[in-house]
């Protein structure tokens, strides 16, 4: 029996990331655009009937909704078979119960003219082993259909093939910059292949995304993760916030720019609400008109300079509305060098305030308590009679003495002719004088 984050009912508990979909885990290591269940752990009424609308999930992270008429006890990874225009296909479950019921509300499918199909039945052994014979033929079959459109000469690219599941169906997703007319390409390819053949135009975003890859934050693609919704991305993303128009770096790797510029779009607009709306903002001052070179954003500053000097001068943005409202009103603002001046000292004054409260605080006395506090306690040693390292020391507490040749005596030398001069007499004389 399987655990409850994932709808395995053999192997005694999830399966692990890279699992050939044999279960959509928790962990989401072998899935992607995958739908979390926010109700998976709430008990529900008693009575309560589970929604009629399941998820099914498709190859290359296809999703489309199916009624349950017979009220099959579906679980998330139960493969089973659709209707389908012709014969039926085989998908597996990705979302059951009430988070359906949210997603077909989002995605407005209870509208008139909506039909959904239906489950027939939950797959078979001898059905599954048709689906994954087939699986197994779309990456021969992708590379001899790409080599017809090269021989034909059709200003298209097939980038990604998905077969049904009783293979009596092909689908071909391709790309074109124009109308392209396939007509007879579809009857090489039905004569070729002995299916039913059916072409089906995608964007360059959606191709990245039924294709993967990892982007240039390290992490993988958002349009084949998490992202179903692809908003329009112009360079009005990239002026707002003031980025270089480097297109090698702000495309993506469908060639288009990259959808995560509208995230912090939002951030940006409240923000550059507040600054001036000209292009270029003209301040005149005492010593002239200053113009704005440069504006930063996320720090709130604008940097001025006169015509004739190369030296910007960083300003708040609340002293640059202020100097705005001076000219509005008739006055001229101060020269930049003294508004320079004046924020400096306060940025002195501020420094010194901060310096006087830490002097307040004491914070000498408080990191030399921490430091007491964490330092590691010496341990004593256990016998009075050990040393450093833990070792009894038998020479501790006596005088070296040398030992000569002949014994322990330091009084005899090698020569007994020769007097030791290391003995004295009572006058502190050598023996022998």
């Amino acid at each position: 029996m399987g655990c409850s984050s994932c709808g395995t009912k053999e192997g005694g508990g999830c399966s692990p990331a890279g699992c050939k979909s044999n279960g959509t885990c928790g962990t989401s290591g072998c899935n992607s655009l995958n739908t979390l269940d926010w109700f998976s752990d709430i008990d529900m009424p008693t009575g309560y009937e589970t929604y009629g609308i399941v998820e099914v999930r498709f190859g290359g992270g296809r999703k489309e909704y199916y009624h349950n008429p017979n009220k099959l006890d579906l679980f998330i990874g139960d493969y089973v078979c659709v209707e389908s225009s012709i014969g039926f296909d085989i998908g597996s479950i990705s979302a059951t119960g009430e988070i359906v019921r949210l997603q077909v509300k989002k995605k407005n499918l209870t509208r008139p003219g909506v039909e959904l199909g239906k489950i027939i039945r939950v797959s078979s052994q001898p059905e599954m082993d048709k689906y994954w014979e087939c699986k197994d033929k779309e990456n021969a079959t992708l590379e001899r259909a790409r080599t017809t459109c090269l021989e034909m000469g059709l200003k298209m690219k097939l980038s990604d093939i998905d077969m049904q599941g009783d293979g009596r169906k092909v689908i071909f997703f391709y790309t074109a910059e124009e109308r392209v007319d396939f007509r007879e390409l579809i009857r090489k390819f039905a004569t070729e292949f002995k299916v039913k053949i059916e072409m089906r135009h995608v964007s360059y975003r959606e191709e990245a995304s039924r294709l993967g890859g990892v982007g240039v934050c390290g992490r993988t693609l958002c349009c084949s993760t998490w992202l179903t919704d692809y908003k329009l991305v112009n360079n009005y993303s990239i002026r707002i916030q003031n980025l270089s128009l480097n297109m090698e770096k702000l495309n993506g790797q469908c060639g288009r720019l990259k959808c995560c510029l509208n995230f912090e779009l939002d951030t940006y607009l409240e923000a550059v609400s507040e600054f001036p709306k000209h292009k270029i903002t003209r301040i005149e001052t005492v010593d002239g008109v200053a113009s704005s070179k440069k504006t930063d954003i996320l720090k709130r500053e604008m940097w001025f300079a006169y015509d004739k000097s190369q030296s910007w001068v960083p300003l708040p943005l609340e002293r640059v509305n202020e100097m705005l409202a001076m000219n509005k009103d008739g006055e001229k603002a101060p020269s930049l060098l003294t508004i320079r001046e004046q924020l400096d000292n306060e940025r002195s004054e501020a420094k010194l305030e901060e310096l006087d409260f830490m002097d307040m605080l004491d914070v000498d006395d408080m990191l030399k308590d921490d430091i007491e506090f964490d330092k590691p306690r010496q341990e004593k040693p256990k016998n009075k009679r050990q040393g450093k390292g833990g070792k009894y020391n038998k020479h501790k507490g006596k005088r070296p003495h040398n030992k000569s040749a002949h014994g322990n005596n330091p009084n005899k030398s090698r020569r007994p002719d020769k007097p030791n001069p290391n003995t004295k007499n009572k006058d502190n004389k050598p023996k022998g004088e």
